[in-house]
């Protein structure tokens, strides 16, 4: 829709709008000299001024304003008019009007017979203006007339840069230009009287005549918030809000009818109704956002509904020890800081030798400011807090980003933003990896990186890419690195399919992304200089030869879609946790059709070869061909070995296809939905039903929680295990069974734990694998309890096992009861040379120093 056709639309719209309880004073009255005939010609300025009990202001305001306008503008009919809408004063505001009219016929008069507030005015007052320019004023005036020319200034600089919203027009020169006063932080959202909300927004400032009025006839509030809602319109639209500084009056004196009390009081309740109905009206304009974010929760609490029925009795079933683990980085966050320790390091478990906690998913970026809810609540309603939320909170960016720069309708991008975040993948990455559901600030980055492309303010956007950026690291750092791949992919792909475009964006986007490195190093120096170099630090990630997803895991559904079958997706991926695509080809095939019919666009161009070339590398650096023996090189083997991808599992590249498929989906839908043909409108909808339903999450499977030994929920241990010594559990903890890190936080901490279940380094190499560096007596142990039959204990293996004990600083060795217990219990006592204690509901040894 062209800039035309839309004003016109709108105009047409808000005139009926504009006279429904207001008319314009323009009649003569019997006895008066006759008025100068009405100007009907072009207008290059009206100047819109609301009132309401503006008696004593209005008179002087009218007199500055038209002193200014005829030296500034001229003093011809069509230079400027001033429109006064007086919201049904009950003073003489509007017969100073009607005075001041009579005398100056570019001053016009419009009067409501309902008092309905500054919203209503300002729309009636521009739609009923004919300047090619409007600008909005309040009747104090509490910013001088002179001011004018800094917004004239900047309405009139020519923008070079492109900002459709939808990709489709660019725009030579600013919509809109407010006048800025004060803090820029305390006028960023809009309630009057608020901390971070100013309420004249709107209250100084330069539209574009046409679009002044396009804008103010699509609106709808009558209150205060109406700057907020045509600000947003504006901005929805493509169109660019410049900012310059002006400078204020001081405010007025309080009327002098009244008495300063009286004035205070009564400015006092005004403040307090607006504030009121600014709230009601902010609501009812995000209205339509908080339905989706409502729906979004809703979404994310029925995945997770079984985990919340019972938080301390279940555990996420196809969680493996993720959930343990992920437990147990919560507990020693909270624990590290509340007691003023490093955040980044722990020697809870891996005894002797600790964990680097920058170096494991930790998300000190939601853990540590969590910490209330753990100490109140317990690290198992954080863990499940920052699953349900931080899924809701993706999808709810994604359809932000989304319906801010590609569709107009709210429910085909909240449709995009749902399969972006509750995509078979993330679905199933949330059986405990919250690291690759917490997703929210990666739209962010995505719409700071697009925004720095349009080169409108590098620096303020360079800064905020860096902020987010530093940000998302304490969130998770490989999926900003596999979204870093995904958005230089699409780059590049732009690159090919607008070769101009991507080069005028290439300059103002590299100077930005300068900015934020920038921002980013002196933030980030310190946490990553430990992370790579610190102690327990590693060089990368040992995870098999078979990370990459199978050509079948592309087009089949995972174990938690509603088509999925868990059997034959587990033959195809790593694990549950790891069904990195499984997208389904229904899905697939509708994003081809997609592609192939809104193939002129040129960003579903590039979402297409974004989407194939994710697809391609997931597959890795070794891709068999289903059903033969042929195996080929992947793409991946051209990254396989540059630095920080060596540790990335291959297969996770195909989340890029989530959001891609997301956009392709909301485009789809929002051009289907404004489709004239019924029959087609419902043959479109079924398709992209057809797609989704084999693909829709199921909840996630849970399953009874392993309890915690009596031993430890008792405080038994505390005789057993003193400070510094550290606690085996037999067996002892491993990628494999990780119930002990449970016991840890069920004691907070109050203990050191051997082996564990973390990245850390093996070798000389520093080679990183999932857990401690095992030892003779922690396989013994191992194999021992899955089967194997104890070996004949020989005075080797009794000095084998002194030797770990004491590497481990061990205070003792706990066994639960459990299967095998009575072979674990007899090569035990072997090794140790006595017979344990029964404590509680365990075997316990004591092997301090000197007791082995």
């Amino acid at each position: 829709m062209t800039d035309t056709a839309a004003t016109g639309e709108t105009e047409a719209a808000g005139g009926s709008r504009a006279t429904g309880g207001a008319r314009a004073t323009g009649e003569r009255v019997a006895g008066e000299p006759a008025a100068a005939a009405p100007w009907l010609g072009a207008v290059g300025l009206s100047v819109v001024i609301p009132a309401h009990e503006d008696a004593q202001r209005i008179g002087p305001a009218l007199d500055a304003f038209r002193a200014h306008l005829d030296a500034r503008l001229g003093s011809g009919p069509g230079d400027w008019e001033l429109v006064v809408v007086d919201d049904a004063s009950t003073d003489a505001t509007a017969d100073l009007v009607e005075a001041a009219a009579a005398d100056e016929p570019r001053i016009r008069l419009i009067r409501s017979e309902d008092h309905r507030g500054r919203g209503a005015a300002l729309r009636a007052g521009v739609l009923a203006s004919a300047g090619e320019r409007v600008l909005l004023a309040d009747a104090g005036p509490r910013t001088p007339p002179a001011e004018l020319d800094r917004l004239e200034q900047a309405l009139g600089e020519e923008n070079h840069g492109s900002h459709g919203s939808h990709g489709s027009h660019e725009d030579p020169a600013p919509a809109a230009v407010l006048g800025r006063t004060g803090n820029r932080l305390v006028r960023a959202l809009g309630i009057p009287g608020m901390p971070g909300f100013r309420a004249d927004t709107c209250g100084f400032a330069l539209f574009d005549g046409d679009r002044a009025r396009a804008a103010f006839g699509a609106s709808v509030l009558d209150g205060p918030a109406i700057d907020a809602e045509v600000l947003r319109w504006v901005r929805r639209q493509g169109w660019h809000v410049a900012e310059v500084p002006v400078r204020r009056t001081p405010k007025p004196p309080a009327r002098p009818r009244r008495t300063a009390a009286t004035a205070t009081a009564a400015a006092a309740a005004a403040a307090t109704g607006d504030r009121r109905r600014a709230l009601k009206e902010l609501f009812r304009l995000n209205s339509g956002g908080l339905a989706v974010a409502a729906v979004f929760i809703a979404l994310s609490v029925y995945v997770f509904h079984g985990l919340w029925a019972d938080l301390d009795g279940r555990y996420l079933k196809d969680a493996l020890q993720d959930q343990n683990q992920w437990e147990w980085f919560v507990g020693v966050a909270t624990d590290n800081i509340t007691h003023l320790r490093n955040p980044l390091f722990t020697l809870a478990q891996g005894m002797p030798d600790g964990v680097n906690l920058m170096a494991n998913a930790t998300m000190l970026g939601l853990t540590v400011p969590l910490i209330p809810v753990t100490l109140l609540f317990g690290e198992t309603v954080t863990f499940a807090l920052v699953l349900t939320l931080g899924m809701a909170a993706s999808a709810w960016t994604w359809y932000w980003l989304i319906r801010r720069r590609l569709v107009e309708s709210r429910w085909a991008a909240a449709a995009g933003g749902a399969l972006a975040a509750f995509a078979p993948p993330m679905v199933s990455h949330a059986n405990g990896h919250p690291n690759f559901v917490v997703l929210f600030v990666l739209p962010l980055i995505i719409d700071r990186a697009l925004r720095l492309c349009e080169g409108r303010n590098v620096v303020r956007d360079g800064v905020l890419l860096g902020l987010f950026a530093t940000y998302q690291i304490f969130l998770g750092e490989e999926p900003l690195l596999i979204a870093a791949l995904g958005m230089l992919v699409f780059s590049l792909a732009y690159l090919l399919v607008d070769r101009r475009r991507a080069l005028a964006a290439a300059r103002p986007l590299g100077l930005g992304v300068v900015i934020a490195a920038g921002v980013c190093v002196p933030l980030l120096i310190f946490p990553l200089y430990w992370q790579f170099f610190g102690p327990q630090s590693y060089h990368s990630v040992l995870h098999g030869d078979n990370a990459g997803n199978s050509p079948r895991a592309l087009v089949e559904y995972a174990a938690r879609s509603l088509f999925g079958d868990a059997e034959t997706a587990g033959r195809l991926s790593l694990n549950t946790t790891e069904q990195n695509a499984f997208y389904g080809w229904p899905l697939l095939a509708l994003g081809v059709a997609v592609c192939v019919w809104m193939w002129r666009r040129r960003v579903v161009r590039a979402l297409a070869i974004t989407g194939a070339v994710a697809l391609a590398l997931s597959l890795g650096p070794w891709v068999p061909v289903p059903r033969t023996d042929v195996v080929l090189p992947g793409p991946w083997r051209l990254m396989v070995k540059l630095p920080l991808f060596e540790s990335v599992i291959e297969g996770r590249v195909a989340m890029v296809c989530a959001p891609v498929l997301g956009v392709l989906l909301a485009l789809a839908l929002d051009r289907i939905v404004r489709m004239r043909t019924r029959e087609l409108r419902t043959l479109g909808l079924l398709a992209v039903a057809a797609a989704l339903i084999p693909v829709l999450p199921l909840p996630l499977a849970v399953r009874e929680r392993a309890p915690v030994p009596a031993f430890i929920t008792s405080g038994a241990w505390k005789g057993y295990v003193k400070d510094g010594e550290a606690l085996v559990p037999v067996p002892l903890p491993d990628p494999g069974q990780a119930d002990a890190l449970h016991w840890q936080v069920e004691a907070d901490f109050g203990f050191r734990l051997a082996g564990g279940y973390f990245n850390g380094p093996w070798g000389p190499d520093r080679i990183g694998i999932y857990g401690a560096t095992p030892r003779h007596l922690s396989n013994l142990l191992r194999d021992v309890r899955y089967g194997q039959q104890p070996p004949e204990i020989t005075p080797q293996w009794r000095e084998q096992a002194r030797r770990d004990l004491e590497f481990w600083k061990a205070g003792a060795v706990v066994l639960p009861f459990q299967d095998r217990g009575v072979e674990l219990r007899d090569m035990i006592s072997e090794l140790i040379g006595r017979q344990p204690e029964k404590v509680e509901d365990v075997w316990v040894w004591r092997v301090g120093p000197g007791r082995v």
